[in-house]
């Protein structure tokens, strides 16, 4: 198949690049390289021998955006283009939904133009809020405690709304819980703009040297050892999701939602013990105060992608943090 993968320079998206080549599919990425690098497309050209049509573009051009699909044939678009930064989101909510809803809006309205009408959306388990109780199911109650949750909450809604008013589209809600780790080879992995946002690559940062110590938001949540827990998902495992869900696609699947995580919790100090382990240096780190929007506690019940997709994250902690960790010692500096 022919896939535009927006967003495919990214630390997710790149990934799946790599998977969907690998699979044979022919790839064309839009990307306005905010938050990401060339390199990354370049350095996947590289490990699988293939080449990735590429436009450095955002999808809020609509001329562009448009130019594009008429060049182009596509069977399906895989949508990870946005803002991601939950903290970042709570000081800039305008920006975040100018680009992430905004700008699915014009993706949308372009691929109906085109007859482009199969989707795979990057959503987020944000959209659950802070969930009563854990695992958390694909039909729990939903709502969003930021604005790039709240962001990703409008994009399904929109996403479902376009469906209901025409079934011959395909629409995938994936979502995420929290992406960690590299590809085996440690030539692309998360490549974070500034202070990094998220655990892991904070972690590695301190581990290099680069970064003082980590900061912990909070130790007094109601879990096993105070600090917030997570489902941590490999990167690899992500984007091999993709794959399956581009399969259900093509037996005209409808409105479909599957949560992609382990179904494993692991607190914040976990995952500094496994670093530690992983790269054999010490994590120095201190307590702060809560962060605005976080939740105690996370974690997915995968049991229906297991079922519908045949789908299940392969890949442990120990391989997330060892692959982080050979991403971050061999490129020092990122891309």
């Amino acid at each position: 198949m022919n896939i535009l993968i927006t967003g495919g320079a990214g630390y997710i998206g790149s990934h799946a690049c790599l998977e969907f080549l690998n699979a044979g599919h022919q790839i064309t990425v839009v990307d306005n390289l905010s938050n990401s690098k060339f390199e990354s497309l370049k350095r996947v050209e590289r490990i699988t021998g293939k080449q990735i049509q590429f436009y450095e573009t955002d999808i809020l051009e609509r001329v562009k955006l448009n130019e594009i699909f008429s060049k182009n044939k596509f069977d399906a678009v895989i949508h990870f283009a946005g803002l991601k930064a939950v903290g970042e989101s709570t000081k800039k909510p305008l920006e975040y939904f100018q680009n992430n809803v905004c700008g699915t809006i014009n993706l949308c309205e372009i691929m109906k133009k085109h007859d482009v009408k199969n989707i795979i959306f990057s959503s987020s388990a944000t959209v659950y809020g802070d969930p009563e109780s854990v695992p958390i199911a694909e039909a729990f109650p939903l709502s969003a405690t930021n604005p790039y949750g709240r962001s990703k909450l409008m994009i399904e809604e929109i996403l479902r709304d376009l469906y209901r008013s025409d079934e011959k589209w395909n629409v995938v809600l994936l979502r995420y819980f929290n992406p960690v780790g590299a590809h085996k080879s440690g030539k692309i992995g998360e490549n974070p703009n500034g202070i990094p946002n998220n655990l892991m690559p904070y972690i590695s940062q301190v581990a290099i040297g680069k970064r003082k110590n980590l900061q912990i938001f909070g130790d007094d949540y109601p879990t096993k050892d105070g600090t917030g827990v997570r489902d941590y998902i490999h990167v690899v495992d992500l984007a091999v999701g993709h794959l399956k869900a581009l399969r259900k696609i093509k037996d005209n699947s409808g409105l479909k939602i599957y949560n992609l995580g382990t179904g494993n919790g692991y607190s914040v100090l976990e995952m500094v013990k496994a670093f530690e382990k992983a790269s054999h240096r010490k994590i120095d780190y201190k307590i702060i105060a809560r962060r605005s929007g976080d939740i105690a506690e996370c974690f997915a019940d995968v049991s229906l992608a297991n079922k519908e997709l045949n789908w299940k994250a392969k890949r442990n902690i120990d391989e997330m943090c060892a692959d982080a960790w050979r991403w971050q010692s061999k490129n020092l500096n990122g891309y």
